[in-house]
């Protein structure tokens, strides 16, 4: 059974050995700090189960550490000398990997690269080391998965600690912003002030199922590093009852700390916070396909067919004169989650309608983008689609003729073409929408490159 949770950070100059004074720098977190490894050491589980950043990160998998145990130190920061042995729970992570791959969910212990324990491990460990000994490991690592698969392996390792009846503890090891100061170690950005506020006003409130409305491209303008620590923690603390307490939050060195203690009140099967996510967004698409044009609903009517069937739409009847008659460039985007989940598109014309270019671009990004595996069926009703139509292209001598919202482009250098839609959440400047078409066409940043602009027409 888990009988505490807590989110920490892990900044490796709290250390003393490390920080040489400077850990006086953020004091409020070193005492809250010491709280943690006091409540743990009163806790005394026979297992902790830690959630490390800086594990090995896959992107479509989980890791956890096999074997006995491992060993580390803080030589990477100057204190050699600060070093860790730890036992891990064989028992716990084998009935966790059985539970994870019965679950199709993809963790387990294949792919390890470096045995040695992290500083987003050993940082946690360092202060429970002080209240509490008797205990053995589990690490897991992150993945690019979405953040509800991550929610789903917290489950799991809740599952593993009753099926064993092991008293468990678990830290979800994770900074918040590191883009807090322009003097900061990464500088600044107005989404990392942002994402800390709102995260600790999530975190401290105990209401996990908010983690899972952050997009992707918001977490990653923020630059956070915990939050899908944060993530696993919640769906571990799943139909449960906590009562939360918010220990601490600094952020003087431009990267955000924070830390919260969970302490366990019983079931709640109210809070099945995932199944709620899941259902408030599936009410949202449901509406939103209502809402749909003539363009989308083509284009989602071809991928349904192809992914339930293997077989391409036929045309329909009764589409809008202008779908029939007209030839453009087409590009269908999909999304999942908020996530990317397929995109392709054609620059010029290569159908004879702007309707056969929709049927065929929509097949292309279910199940032909190389970035991501074919859609399966039963992700179909969790898809929002787009569809872009492009104007024609006009060559430009000068990016101060590009308008991030209004205008796409296109680069070109020799045989190498990339091109960026306009109007996308996360790109915000001309800069960021050039580098991005050079990196998609293969272009060096500071290779020239020729640019043309295009304006679309985006149907929702």
């Amino acid at each position: 059974m888990i009988t505490g949770a807590f989110m920490a950070p892990h900044p490796p100059l709290i250390v003393p050995e490390i920080g040489r004074g400077e850990e006086r720098r953020i004091r409020d977190t070193v005492d809250a700090y010491h709280e943690v490894g006091r409540r743990i050491g009163e806790l005394k589980p026979e297992t902790i189960v830690l959630l490390s950043p800086h594990q090995v990160m896959y992107a479509d998998y989980f890791h956890i550490s096999p074997g006995n145990g491992a060993k580390g130190d803080f030589s990477q920061f100057s204190a050699g000398q600060v070093r860790f042995e730890v036992r891990y729970d064989t028992e716990f992570v084998d009935n966790l990997c059985k539970l994870a791959d019965a679950g199709d969910l993809p963790a387990g212990t294949a792919g390890e690269r470096d045995r040695r324990l992290d500083h987003g491990t050993m940082v946690p460990l360092y202060f429970v080391n002080q209240y509490w000994k008797d205990y053995q490991l589990v690490r897991v690592g992150l993945s690019g998965l979405p953040l509800t698969v991550h929610y789903e392996l917290g489950r799991r390792i809740r599952e593993t600690a009753e099926v064993l009846n092991r008293r468990i503890v678990i830290i979800a090891s994770g900074d918040l912003s590191h883009r807090l100061k322009s003097d900061g170690p990464y500088g600044y950005q107005k989404e990392g002030p942002e994402y800390d506020s709102r995260v600790m006003q999530v975190m401290e409130r105990g209401n996990f199922g908010e983690l899972l409305e952050f997009s992707e491209d918001f977490c990653e303008k923020a630059g956070e590093c915990g939050h899908r620590s944060f993530t696993i923690m919640a769906g571990a603390l799943d139909r449960t009852e906590v009562e939360a307490r918010r220990l601490s939050y600094e952020g003087p060195f431009g990267v955000g700390y924070g830390i919260c203690i969970y302490e366990i009140k019983g079931r709640n099967l109210n809070r099945n916070l995932k199944d709620q996510y899941e259902e408030k967004e599936r009410n949202r698409i449901l509406k939103q396909r209502q809402q749909e044009d003539a363009y989308v609903q083509l284009a989602r009517n071809t991928v349904e067919e192809y992914v339930r069937t293997g077989k391409k739409l036929r045309m329909p009847e009764g589409l809008p004169g202008e779908m029939q008659d007209r030839r453009a460039g087409v590009f269908v985007s999909i999304k999942k989650e908020g996530r990317l989940r397929g995109c392709i598109g054609t620059i010029q014309a290569v159908c004879p309608s702007i309707a056969q270019e929709i049927i065929e671009n929509g097949i292309s990004a279910a199940s032909r983008d190389p970035r991501f595996s074919p859609i399966e069926p039963e992700e179909l009703d969790k898809l929002t689609i787009t569809v872009d139509v492009l104007g024609d292209t006009e060559k430009i001598d000068s990016p101060d003729k590009l308008d991030v919202k209004r205008y796409g482009v296109v680069v070109t250098k020799g045989y190498r073409r990339g091109l960026l839609l306009p109007n996308l959440e996360g790109v915000d400047t001309v800069e960021e929408q050039i580098a991005i078409a050079k990196q998609k066409a293969g272009i060096g940043e500071q290779e020239e490159a020729e640019l043309e602009r295009f304006e679309v027409v985006r149907h929702y």
